[in-house]
């Protein structure tokens, strides 16, 4: 059986960056308590005219194939993950899939939020172990600004998300022991309404309308306390989880990549896990939470930082909206 080995990593982020105390100019906040309950200090925003989740998963998407070393004609299957997608149907698999010239080859769309990029790198590694494709493109994009509400009512989810792009290309390996180890996947659909966005929903009797538009259905809801509750919860259960699957531990973890969703929630499971800061990840402070794509953007930065070298023990952690959540082990 193939293994499959994340090959090269790549990342886009939009040109404007907004600062807390830009942010104060918007709604009854400042920048000291943003940093106190996200860790936030800045994100970037996309600019209207000029960025798509398309042409910003397509930048993140050739810095991959060029380090992964393979032609952009060898990616054989795609796998997109966003809530965001450039238009209602069809999914950003297609229109990532006609940017990059590669018509007649798979796409597949994956809606599971923050932790959409493990789901679709999970799926990219079933395919691969089973022989069916070579070499996967896994992306995770968002545009989550323009959905913000960005009133004092809203304030405390739009301080957190933002906007940006990161792709891997997974590949398949005949070295044993090596790529990703084994993923776990998880969900509870109880608590899907702590976090969402209601429309534009099939079951109304019509998608869009001025009511609909004046009520903030179209507004993401976040219930902070109950998602933060949770998330650590699960963060810490996923890690172990794909750690106790291979009789390791902790303390044998090379770097811990968490979703980005707040670094509260990054340093609490940081603590419970007896982790030093060297071997946890975070990057959120400088971007935000840009959803699926925070985990895809913080691998390609590791590589750059050097914080990932080859034979390390790296795990991907990831919690969001269904609630769902799920971690990636990998052997470098």
């Amino acid at each position: 059986m193939k293994n499959s080995l994340i090959a090269g990593a790549g990342h886009y982020l939009p040109e404007r960056i907004v600062t807390n105390d830009e942010l104060s100019t918007l709604m009854n906040t400042n920048d000291a308590w943003i940093v106190e309950r996200t860790g936030i200090k800045e994100r970037r925003w996309f600019t209207p005219g000029k960025d798509t989740v398309t042409s910003m998963a397509k930048q993140a998407s050739e810095m991959a194939i060029k380090n992964a070393g393979v032609k952009t004609s060898e990616i054989d299957f795609i796998i997109f993950a966003t809530i965001t997608p450039d238009y209602f149907i069809p999914g950003n698999g297609v229109l990532l899939q006609r940017e990059l010239g590669l018509q007649g080859i798979g796409a597949l769309d994956v809606r599971n939020a923050c932790s959409g990029f493990v789901y679709a790198l999970s799926i990219a590694d079933q395919y691969i172990k089973t022989g069916m494709y070579q070499n996967i493109l896994v992306v995770g994009a968002e545009i989550q600004s323009s959905a913000l509400d960005k009133s004092d009512e809203g304030r405390s989810s739009a301080v957190i998300f933002a906007d940006g792009a990161g792709a891997v290309v997974l590949q398949a390996t005949d070295e044993p022991n090596r790529g990703i180890l084994s993923t776990h996947l998880h969900a509870d659909g109880d608590y899907a309404e702590e976090l969402y966005v209601k429309d534009p929903g099939s079951s109304r009797e019509v998608r869009i309308s001025e009511d609909l538009i004046h009520s903030g259905s179209f507004n993401l809801k976040m219930n902070g306390n109950a998602v933060f509750k949770h998330a650590v919860v699960r963060f810490d259960e996923v890690i172990r989880e794909a750690l106790a699957a291979h009789q390791l531990g902790p303390e044998n973890l090379d770097l811990l990549i968490p979703h980005q969703a707040n670094l509260r929630i990054s340093q609490f499971v940081q603590a419970k896990l007896g982790l030093e800061d060297e071997q946890v990840f975070n990057n959120i402070m400088h971007y935000g939470n840009t959803t699926a794509a925070t985990i895809p953007v913080a691998i390609s930065e590791a590589l750059e930082q050097q914080r990932i070298s080859p034979n390390d023990l790296v795990c991907l952690a990831a919690f969001g909206s269904g609630f769902s959540w799920a971690s990636a082990l990998i052997r470098w």
